[in-house]
């Protein structure tokens, strides 16, 4: 399966998803990035089952401008719409609160988190993306979030000494699908086995819609 993947922003380097998702390349993904869309044609969504949002609203690591544009917003819509996948993990998440189609689609945008510290993500077994997944803890960022569609599927719980929140969540967006991962901050999250495995199922998951 062929994957695009939007990454690096001022807080999030692009090397870390890359590092995290390089073991999912001997497991039939093979991944295609953007780190800096300037001049991107965003149209070649459609050329792929699942796009990977794993970059905030900056251009880039050097440039905190925006990169969402209302055109950007529509064809992302327009391309889920028609059956394509979004896979939104961690910083996927993050400056989109004024970009309200993009918000839409994605069900929930970041609000805030404290320190880094353990957080434990703990999937709902009796979900299709987290069979077999067990819980762990790892030191993240504790991502709070501002949960905007009442009917999205909550799969995944976070717990920190700071409260419990929303972790996972899939939502259907005409013949396309949606899911939002939000642990993510650093490399060890992503190495972890149990993160990998929740990896895997997502993309798959959001991959075969349509």
């Amino acid at each position: 399966m062929r994957a695009l993947v939007l990454c690096d922003d001022r807080w999030h380097p692009a090397h870390i998803v890359r590092g995290g998702l390089e073991p999912l390349s001997a497991a039939q993904f093979q991944f295609d990035w953007v780190e800096n869309p300037q001049g991107w044609p965003v149209a070649s969504v459609f050329d792929y089952p699942v796009v990977v949002l794993a970059k905030s609203n900056n251009v880039s690591a050097i440039d905190e401008s925006p990169w969402v544009t209302p055109s950007v917003e529509s064809t992302l819509r327009e391309y889920v719409s028609q059956g394509g996948g979004l896979l939104a993990v961690h910083s996927g998440t993050a400056g989109y609160a004024e970009t309200p189609i993009l918000r839409g689609l994605l069900g929930g945008v970041f609000l805030q988190h404290p320190q880094q510290c353990p957080v434990t993500v703990e999937p709902r077994n009796a979900h299709l993306l987290a069979k077999e997944i067990e819980p762990f803890t790892i030191e993240d960022e504790h991502y709070f979030v501002q949960m905007d569609d009442a009917g999205a599927d909550v799969f995944l719980t976070t717990t920190s000494a700071h409260g419990v929140q929303p972790g996972g969540w899939t939502r259907s967006e005409g013949r396309g699908r949606i899911c939002v991962i939000t642990p993510g901050h650093n490399l060890e999250v992503w190495l972890h086995p149990q993160f990998q495995a929740l990896l895997k199922n997502a993309l798959r998951w959001c991959g075969t819609a349509g």
